[in-house]
């Protein structure tokens, strides 16, 4: 009876916080967030849940979904897989409509609010800034021909209350990993994980006398305690050529909160009120004291990009690659944060980049599952900003 009555206790706190915006019919119309939840899955999020309930005590119930979820996330990294059986599971999991919500943060995580000529008078008569995009994503993934997916960005203009039904489009933006024009190269997970190199602008010659490559890194992490439920961390990064020196930075930040709401059907179906997320740009951003600490990661699902592309699979010079966990023996060794260098984010996400190694740059991205547990995402780069390996892997902090 406790059990059930915690699950009730939690989901009504939820709902009654989420109504409680709606108490004025003259305020612009919030979404309500309603998740849905698999009780019968093998993966059910109730101990999820019943952690946050018990999160400041050391209760049974919370001993054993902390349990449950270092459990799911020691299973996120295959310790081996073909690449053919791996590439048709990736795809099932990849391929559907994915709704949320998306926004532009500073290279110093603020974020950025949308164009004025997009907002509707409402919310500026209401003084309220607008930071996020409703978006939808329908991705599709061939089960069989790994250089076959594709994914729309679509952007939905902001409404107000009951116009939400009715969104409009805004832009769209395709993407496909065939295209040797815009990606350079692919990494896939068979958990529905994917991190893609896409090289959008080609590189232009500036007055000083410099080279600039502007790179988009794209992580896309897959929660591993709700298959359907993913955030997509897309890192800006300039590449300057000056007199023979090669200087990587980051530019800026977008990230998408995004749910599965079913089989593809090329974004014909709006979201409107039915979505299931909401806002999340100006909410709270992760706290240094959440990430400080020594991590200890587990074997690393990792692939590889050298010159030598034997055995590999390459088509039209985009090189895609399965990210497996080549040693499970290897442990990397335990990684200190302290905060400095972390872009902190809203949806307990941070990013950062640093030099590792003498000349080699490293792009990561991190989201905080629960205390003290998280999944990472990692680029690398060798001194000539050519890509040398990509790793998406899980990390505990330590406790003393």
């Amino acid at each position: 009876m406790a059990f059930g009555a915690a699950i009730l206790f939690q989901c009504n706190i939820v709902g009654f916080n989420s109504l409680n915006c709606l108490s004025s019919p003259k305020l612009p119309r919030l979404f309500i967030h309603r998740r849905k939840y698999n009780f019968n899955s093998s993966n059910s999020v109730v101990g999820i849940r019943l952690s946050a309930v018990f999160a400041n005590s050391k209760t049974p119930i919370r001993e054993a979904a902390e349990a449950q979820l270092e459990e799911d996330i020691n299973t996120f990294s295959p310790s081996s897989a073909t690449t053919s059986s791996g590439w048709s599971v990736f795809a099932e999991k990849v391929s559907g409509e994915w709704d949320g919500f998306g926004a532009d943060f500073s290279k110093e995580g603020e974020p950025i609010e949308l164009p004025e000529s997009v907002v509707p008078e409402a919310y500026r008569e209401w003084d309220v800034k607008v930071f996020d995009w409703q978006t939808q994503c329908p991705t599709l993934a061939h089960p069989t021909h790994h250089s076959q997916l594709m994914y729309k960005l679509i952007k939905l203009l902001p409404t107000v209350g009951c116009e939400a039904d009715a969104a409009t489009k805004y832009s769209v933006l395709e993407r496909n990993i065939n295209d040797s024009n815009t990606v350079v190269a692919f990494a896939y997970q068979s958990s529905g994980c994917y991190v893609a190199v896409w090289q959008p602008v080609a590189a232009a010659a500036k007055a000083s006398g410099s080279v600039s490559l502007l790179l988009e890194l794209e992580h896309c992490l897959v929660d591993p305690r709700d298959k359907e439920s993913r955030v997509r961390i897309i890192q800006a990064v300039s590449a300057v050529v000056k007199e023979k020196l090669i200087m990587m930075q980051l530019e800026g930040i977008q990230v998408f909160c995004e749910q599965w709401y079913g089989p593809f059907r090329n974004g014909e179906q709006l979201g409107g009120c039915a979505i299931r997320d909401s806002a999340f740009a100006s909410t709270q951003a992760l706290k240094t004291s959440q990430v400080t600490g020594v991590w200890q990661g587990l074997p690393a699902a990792i692939a590889s990009f050298h010159q030598d592309y034997d055995s590999q699979l390459q088509e039209e010079n985009v090189i895609i690659r399965e990210l497996v966990v080549v040693d499970a023996e290897n442990v990397p060794k335990p990684c200190s944060r302290d905060g400095s260098g972390l872009i902190l984010l809203p949806k307990q996400l941070w990013c950062s980049s640093n030099q590792e190694k003498p000349g080699e740059t490293c792009f990561q991205v991190g989201w905080l599952l629960d205390d003290g547990l998280a999944i990472t995402s990692k680029c690398s780069f060798s001194a000539d900003a050519k890509l040398k390996e990509i790793a998406i892997g899980s990390e505990k902090m330590q406790r003393w």
